[in-house]
């Protein structure tokens, strides 16, 4: 019986694993998405503080986050935020988490991705200072995919 059991747990396991929710997620850079999914939201609303921490400074913050086989983003951090102090953080997670997505023609099979996206707060006018700003809030390995 032992045996048996042993047996049945294993293959219970490997066909667990082997299933599409279990599938390896791909790191796919923000510019690259759109070749595995597509936002379906027009508008997205997030929760703004009336009050808070250097909110009217210019700034970033980058949102980490996986893109389920439904389309619904899971697992949402705040990995980069500029200025550091600043409230910025807690606001783009809840943004980002009333994203939705489709899959794109060539994700057929759904495919759950890890991206990440950057909301822009109260960016220059200046190409340059705007461009340095947002380079700020680049997350490094998501050039693959």
């Amino acid at each position: 019986m032992h045996r048996t059991t042993s047996t049945f747990l294993t293959l219970l396991c490997v066909g667990l694993f082997a299933t599409p929710a279990f599938a390896q997620t791909r790191t796919v850079a923000p510019d690259r998405l759109p070749g595995y999914w597509n936002m379906t939201k027009s508008e997205v609303d997030g929760q703004v503080p009336n009050v808070g921490r250097k909110l009217d400074q210019p700034g970033c913050a980058a949102v980490s986050y996986m893109i389920g086989s439904d389309g619904v983003p899971r697992n949402l951090k705040a990995r980069k935020v500029v200025p550091a102090d600043s409230d910025f953080g807690s606001i783009a997670v809840s943004l980002v988490r009333n994203f939705r997505y489709a899959p794109s023609d060539d994700n057929t099979a759904s495919v759950p991705v890890s991206t990440y996206y950057i909301v822009r707060f109260n960016m220059p006018s200046d190409p340059a200072a705007r461009a340095a700003l947002l380079a700020q809030c680049k997350l490094p390995g998501y050039d693959n995919g």
